[in-house]
Formats: C-alpha cells, structure tokens, sequence
C-alpha cells in the first residue's frame, strides 16, 4: 500500500495578477492562507488555474518556491511541473523537489500527443529523476491524450506514482480504473461536480476550482464523503453545484479569477490568450456568487 498524500480537498489555486500582468505575489499568499485557514487540504500550485502555461521558467520557480515557503508545512504543497517535452518536465520536477514540494502534478504530455506506451515512458522518466510522490493529471478536453485504465494501472507498478487527478469526466472509465489500481494508485476528482461519485468509488478527495470560492465547503463536502455520509455529502454538493458549472462558463481560470474578483480579492485578470468574459457570463457568475452571500464578502 502506498502512502496517501492528502485526503479531502485541494485547491488549485490562481496566480492573483497585477493590472501590468506581473504576478502579485502578496494576494497569493492571502489566498494560500485563506484556504489553510478554511480547512483546505492541499495547496496545488502552477496547474492549469494557476496559469502555469503563460508562466517564464522563473516565475514558475519563484512560484513553487513562495508556496513552500508561505504555506510553511502546514499542508502539503503540490506543484505542477508536467510538459510536452520529457526532459523539460524532469528538469522543473528536479528543482521543485529541491524546492520543498511535498508532491509533483504530472499532465499528460499535449500537442505532440503520444501513444499509451508513450505515457509509460513518459511519467516513468519523470518519476525516476524524483524521490516525491507524483500526481498523473489526466484531461483530455485539453492536452487530446487520455490516460487508458491499462496504462494507469502500468504506471501504478512506479513506487512513486501514487496518484490520478481524473478530470476525462468519464465516469465508467474513472471506475475501471479504480478497478484495476485498486490500493496503488489513488484517486482524486479533477471535476467539482463528480466529487461524490468518485469518493463513492474509493476516491480520496479532489484537486478543486471550487475550493478557490468556498475553501470550507468544499472540504467539508469531501470529510462527510470520507465519513461515508453520501446522503449529506450530496446536499451540499447540490448547492454548490450552480456556482462549480458557473467557474466553468468560460475557460478556466478566467472566470474563477472573475468570481475571486467580486468576492473581494484582488486576482487580477488572466494573461493572454485568455481574457475577460461577456459580460452575460459574468452575470451568471455574479448571480450564483449572490445566491450563496459571497458578493463582496471579503473585506
């Protein structure tokens, strides 16, 4: 049986921005501790919310770094450092374990899309050059590679790789997978709105957009499915469930960064290609932030 990394909730923060695009590091770390503070389990740092594709290589450095730093041992961090090309992504993997990261969040590689073999070779390499335990992070509907359930159960033969974010939204493959890596590779939801079904499954949490929101609630939604309180679990999924289909919209992180915005935080806009939504999406957004009190709640 491999160790478990965390339990309950992650979130994958945002990088908050300043209005030149730089990143503000200051209102990251309000974030980091408004989370800790609210019962997060994790903090996932340069994922796909966290912008890390429009990232130089020393800002994503300097972000793992202050995320080690300000969150100072009080949950684990992971960092994305998955990439299209092997080598890069062994390199980043090295230095955020130099770094302090507890744990790496691996995507598959995208654009250059390999085969299943591939996928072994791949996450193996990376797995190799590190003694941290390491995050598969499957999501087809952006990189066009999908992780088989052959090919998870392959890659959970790795001492190392010990988990999958499963965000394919495929439930019966997220299932044969849980079927066939039964105890060697756990499983978090990568989708907010699949967190019960996949903790019913043996899941051990999820790696969240939501949690960015509404840190507590989040969390809690996963303890009472830990505690094999499904029937509560689901009340309180299906009230967040109009906010967690709002922060999907529109591309992710965009509006996730716009509801932050109208919470109180100040994070920013997301760097180009991505930019702000029409304004009937954020009235969307705004009104699914408003059923729930969180308009300008953060003072």
């Amino acid at each position: 049986m491999k160790n478990t990394i965390f339990t309950g909730a992650g979130v994958a923060i945002v990088t908050p921005m300043n209005a030149d695009g730089s990143i503000n590091y200051d209102e990251l770390g309000r974030l980091i501790d408004f989370n800790i503070e609210n019962g997060t389990d994790a903090i996932i740092i340069c994922g796909t919310t966290g912008e890390s594709s429009t990232m130089t290589d020393e800002e994503h450095i300097e972000c793992i770094r202050y995320a080690v730093e300000k969150t100072a041992g009080r949950v684990p961090v992971i960092a994305g450092t998955g990439s299209n090309h092997t080598e890069y992504a062994v390199n980043l993997s090295k230095k955020a374990e130099e770094l302090g990261a507890d744990a790496l969040l691996c995507v598959t590689p995208y654009y250059n899309k390999t085969s299943q073999k591939g996928l072994v070779a791949h996450f193996t390499a990376i797995a190799n050059a590190v003694k941290i335990p390491i995050i598969l992070y499957n999501v087809p509907s952006r990189t066009g590679t999908n992780i088989q359930p052959k090919t998870a159960y392959e890659l959970s033969k790795v001492e190392n790789i010990v988990a999958l974010k499963a965000a394919s939204g495929n439930i019966s493959q997220i299932m044969e997978t849980a079927h066939l890596c039964q105890g060697q590779l756990d499983i978090y939801s990568g989708n907010d709105d699949q967190i019960v079904p996949i903790m019913a499954i043996g899941g051990k949490g999820v790696i969240s957009v939501l949690s960015n929101c509404v840190p507590k609630e989040t969390h809690e939604i996963t303890q009472l499915c830990l505690e094999n309180k499904f029937d509560e679990a689901t009340k309180l999924a299906f009230k967040y469930l109009p906010l967690a289909h709002a922060l999907f919209n529109d591309v992710n992180p965009i509006p996730v960064k716009e509801a932050l915005n109208i919470m109180g935080f100040k994070a920013g806009e997301c760097r180009m290609p991505l930019i702000r939504s029409e304004e009937a999406k954020i009235e969307e957004l705004r009104k699914a932030l408003d059923d729930l009190g969180l308009v300008g709640c953060i003072k």
